[in-house]
């Protein structure tokens, strides 16, 4: 027997029946899912400092558990000091299984783990079915050993769907147990 993760097991027995009762869906392929989340992370002080590049890698790619990207400039900002093509970021994608291995650990563990966490924001939605969230520090994911850390980061968090509204998509992320705020 192979191993599902525990919440594509959730989405396949329970929500994808709960959201097809909810919005009458005529077959299941209309459902909305989850298509991939991206992780990504600016860093602004990358143009003076490039070990911090290499710090943030490590840690993102720790955290997401495949390998992250760098990012680069696109064009010279000669008050910023930036040249184009230097790095200034980095990101990773997650796709299958480690997408909702990811979002298990980000919903159990990590959100939690949030210093005066009392839910996200419901106003992230970007009018065509994905949402956005920002994380002010990378060291709430247990991957990650506060000793090692030199600087702490920031991150952007971004869901994509396959919902062709707002409204379904919130559903979608309900179903999965986002602790969404009241008001």
């Amino acid at each position: 027997m192979s191993y599902v993760p525990r919440l594509k097991e959730k989405y396949s027995s329970e929500i994808i029946s709960e959201l097809t009762e909810k919005f009458g869906y005529k077959t299941i392929m209309r459902v909305p899912k989850l298509k991939k989340i991206v992780l990504s992370q600016g860093i602004g002080e990358a143009v003076a400092d490039k070990k911090m590049i290499d710090n943030a890698l490590a840690d993102l790619s720790r955290i997401a558990g495949q390998k992250a990207i760098s990012t680069f400039s696109k064009k010279d900002i000669s008050n910023f000091k930036l040249r184009k093509g230097m790095p200034i970021g980095t990101k990773v994608t997650l796709r299958g299984e480690k997408m909702y291995e990811f979002l298990d650990r980000l919903l159990s563990v990590a959100l939690p783990r949030t210093r005066d966490f009392r839910g996200i924001s419901p106003k992230g939605f970007d009018g065509r079915g994905n949402y956005n969230m920002g994380v002010t520090e990378h060291i709430i994911f247990p991957e990650i050993d506060i000793d090692k850390v030199s600087k702490i980061l920031g991150m952007d968090i971004t869901f994509v769907t396959s919902a062709d509204s707002d409204e379904e998509a919130k559903a979608l992320l309900d179903a999965f147990g986002f602790p969404f705020k009241t008001k």
